[in-house]
Protein backbone atom coordinates (compact mmCIF):
# COMPACT_ATOMS: atom_id res chain seq x y z
CA UNK A 1 0.00 0.00 0.00
CA UNK A 2 1.22 3.66 -1.05
CA UNK A 3 0.34 6.10 1.27
CA UNK A 4 -0.41 9.93 0.00
CA UNK A 5 0.91 12.77 1.93
CA UNK A 6 -2.30 13.50 3.67
CA UNK A 7 -3.14 9.63 4.75
CA UNK A 8 0.75 9.70 5.90
CA UNK A 9 0.34 13.21 8.15
CA UNK A 10 -2.85 11.91 9.41
CA UNK A 11 -0.87 8.08 10.69
CA UNK A 12 1.79 10.32 12.37
CA UNK A 13 -0.95 12.90 13.61
CA UNK A 14 -2.99 9.26 15.60
CA UNK A 15 0.69 8.06 16.66
CA UNK A 16 1.57 11.50 18.31
CA UNK A 17 -1.73 11.79 19.66
CA UNK A 18 -1.25 8.33 20.67
CA UNK A 19 1.79 8.58 22.49
CA UNK A 20 0.60 11.79 24.06
CA UNK A 21 -2.63 10.21 25.38
CA UNK A 22 -0.73 7.12 27.15
CA UNK A 23 1.83 9.09 28.61
CA UNK A 24 -0.48 11.75 30.07
CA UNK A 25 -3.06 9.26 31.46
CA UNK A 26 -6.07 11.13 28.66
CA UNK A 27 -7.92 9.34 25.98
CA UNK A 28 -6.81 9.96 23.15
CA UNK A 29 -8.42 12.92 21.20
CA UNK A 30 -8.26 12.21 17.19
CA UNK A 31 -11.04 9.72 15.87
CA UNK A 32 -10.02 6.33 13.71
CA UNK A 33 -11.15 6.98 10.03
CA UNK A 34 -13.75 4.81 9.06
CA UNK A 35 -13.13 5.14 5.50
CA UNK A 36 -10.56 5.02 2.84
CA UNK A 37 -7.03 3.42 2.70
CA UNK A 38 -6.55 4.31 6.85
CA UNK A 39 -9.57 1.53 7.50
CA UNK A 40 -8.25 -1.23 5.64
CA UNK A 41 -6.69 -3.49 7.79
CA UNK A 42 -3.00 -3.11 7.80
CA UNK A 43 0.27 -3.95 10.09
CA UNK A 44 2.92 -1.01 11.28
CA UNK A 45 5.49 -0.34 13.43
CA UNK A 46 5.88 2.69 15.37
CA UNK A 47 9.54 3.80 16.38
CA UNK A 48 10.33 6.77 18.96
CA UNK A 49 13.37 8.73 18.57
CA UNK A 50 14.92 11.02 20.99
CA UNK A 51 17.69 13.41 20.98
CA UNK A 52 18.77 10.54 17.93
CA UNK A 53 18.56 7.75 20.14
CA UNK A 54 16.22 5.12 19.86
CA UNK A 55 13.01 5.44 22.78
CA UNK A 56 10.88 2.69 21.34
CA UNK A 57 9.91 0.51 18.69
CA UNK A 58 6.44 -1.66 19.27
CA UNK A 59 5.27 -3.20 16.10
CA UNK A 60 3.02 -5.84 14.69
CA UNK A 61 1.84 -8.20 11.53
CA UNK A 62 -1.44 -8.84 12.38
CA UNK A 63 -3.89 -7.26 10.21
CA UNK A 64 -7.19 -8.02 12.47
CA UNK A 65 -7.38 -3.73 13.02
CA UNK A 66 -7.25 -1.16 10.61
CA UNK A 67 -3.90 0.34 9.84
CA UNK A 68 -5.24 4.01 12.05
CA UNK A 69 -6.09 1.69 14.84
CA UNK A 70 -2.81 -0.36 14.32
CA UNK A 71 -0.81 2.56 14.43
CA UNK A 72 -2.25 4.37 17.46
CA UNK A 73 -2.03 0.71 19.20
CA UNK A 74 1.98 -0.06 18.67
CA UNK A 75 2.28 4.06 19.33
CA UNK A 76 0.73 3.45 22.40
CA UNK A 77 2.63 0.37 23.10
CA UNK A 78 6.21 2.23 21.74
CA UNK A 79 5.55 4.72 24.78
CA UNK A 80 5.15 2.38 27.86
CA UNK A 81 5.75 -1.22 26.46
CA UNK A 82 8.93 -1.40 24.94
CA UNK A 83 11.00 -3.39 27.47
CA UNK A 84 14.29 -2.39 26.55
CA UNK A 85 13.27 1.22 27.98
CA UNK A 86 11.47 2.81 30.60
CA UNK A 87 7.90 4.49 30.11
CA UNK A 88 8.24 7.98 28.47
CA UNK A 89 8.01 10.58 31.05
CA UNK A 90 5.52 13.39 30.18
CA UNK A 91 8.98 15.78 29.74
CA UNK A 92 10.28 13.59 27.29
CA UNK A 93 7.33 14.31 24.96
CA UNK A 94 8.76 17.33 23.10
CA UNK A 95 11.98 15.79 22.46
CA UNK A 96 10.18 12.64 20.60
CA UNK A 97 10.24 12.65 16.88
CA UNK A 98 8.12 9.43 15.59
CA UNK A 99 8.41 6.89 12.90
CA UNK A 100 5.70 4.86 11.01
CA UNK A 101 6.82 1.58 9.29
CA UNK A 102 3.68 -0.08 7.21
CA UNK A 103 4.63 -3.30 6.86
CA UNK A 104 3.41 -5.86 3.98
CA UNK A 105 2.88 -9.51 4.87
CA UNK A 106 6.13 -11.21 6.05
CA UNK A 107 7.15 -13.99 3.31
CA UNK A 108 9.34 -17.14 3.14
CA UNK A 109 12.83 -16.65 2.32
CA UNK A 110 16.62 -17.88 2.23
CA UNK A 111 19.14 -16.10 2.70
CA UNK A 112 20.60 -15.56 0.06
CA UNK A 113 17.15 -14.10 -1.08
CA UNK A 114 17.40 -11.19 1.67
CA UNK A 115 18.16 -7.50 -0.07
CA UNK A 116 19.31 -5.00 2.82
CA UNK A 117 17.91 -1.44 2.64
CA UNK A 118 14.47 -3.06 0.76
CA UNK A 119 13.54 -6.14 2.85
CA UNK A 120 12.43 -6.43 6.84
CA UNK A 121 13.59 -9.53 8.56
CA UNK A 122 11.38 -11.85 10.55
CA UNK A 123 13.42 -15.02 12.15
CA UNK A 124 11.96 -17.81 14.26
CA UNK A 125 13.69 -20.73 15.78
CA UNK A 126 13.40 -22.85 19.28
CA UNK A 127 10.30 -20.93 20.45
CA UNK A 128 12.42 -17.41 19.64
CA UNK A 129 11.62 -14.34 17.03
CA UNK A 130 13.24 -11.55 16.22
CA UNK A 131 12.14 -8.21 13.91
CA UNK A 132 14.53 -6.31 12.28
CA UNK A 133 13.09 -3.64 9.89
CA UNK A 134 14.32 -2.82 6.58
CA UNK A 135 15.80 0.49 7.48
CA UNK A 136 18.18 -0.72 10.44
CA UNK A 137 20.24 -2.80 8.29
CA UNK A 138 20.95 0.28 6.02
CA UNK A 139 21.18 2.84 8.99
CA UNK A 140 23.66 0.88 10.69
CA UNK A 141 25.81 -0.31 7.45
CA UNK A 142 25.02 -4.17 7.62
CA UNK A 143 25.96 -6.72 4.96
CA UNK A 144 22.80 -9.01 4.62
CA UNK A 145 24.87 -11.83 6.72
CA UNK A 146 25.37 -8.90 9.81
CA UNK A 147 22.16 -8.35 9.01
CA UNK A 148 20.67 -11.75 9.60
CA UNK A 149 22.97 -12.45 12.39
CA UNK A 150 21.50 -9.13 14.39
CA UNK A 151 17.80 -10.68 13.56
CA UNK A 152 18.83 -14.31 15.21
CA UNK A 153 20.48 -11.65 18.13
CA UNK A 154 17.31 -9.91 18.29
CA UNK A 155 15.56 -13.03 18.82
CA UNK A 156 18.16 -14.86 21.59
CA UNK A 157 19.43 -16.97 19.32
CA UNK A 158 22.76 -17.43 18.53
CA UNK A 159 24.11 -15.33 15.57
CA UNK A 160 24.40 -18.06 13.09
CA UNK A 161 21.19 -19.57 13.72
CA UNK A 162 19.90 -18.09 10.48
CA UNK A 163 22.31 -21.28 9.03
CA UNK A 164 20.08 -23.81 10.70
CA UNK A 165 17.92 -25.16 8.20
CA UNK A 166 15.04 -25.29 10.73
CA UNK A 167 15.35 -21.57 11.33
CA UNK A 168 12.24 -19.80 9.77
CA UNK A 169 13.57 -16.97 7.70
CA UNK A 170 11.10 -14.18 6.45
CA UNK A 171 11.09 -11.09 4.63
CA UNK A 172 8.94 -8.30 4.47
CA UNK A 173 8.95 -4.54 3.05
CA UNK A 174 7.91 -1.36 4.53
CA UNK A 175 6.86 1.91 3.62
CA UNK A 176 8.66 4.52 6.17
CA UNK A 177 7.76 7.68 6.60
CA UNK A 178 8.14 10.05 9.51
CA UNK A 179 7.45 13.70 11.19
CA UNK A 180 7.73 16.64 8.84
CA UNK A 181 11.74 17.11 10.41
CA UNK A 182 12.16 13.60 8.69
CA UNK A 183 10.00 13.81 5.45
CA UNK A 184 12.74 14.06 3.34
CA UNK A 185 14.57 10.90 4.22
CA UNK A 186 11.80 8.83 2.90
Amino acid sequence: MTLGPGERRLLLALARDAVESEVRGAPPRLSIPTDGPLSAPGAAFVTLHSHGSLRGCIGTFDRSRSLAQTVREVAMSAAVDDPRFPRVHEDELASLSLDVSILTPPGPATSGEVEVGRHGLQIAARGRRGVLLPQVATEHGWDRERFLSETCRKAGLPPDAWRDPTTRIETFEAEVFGEPEDDDDY
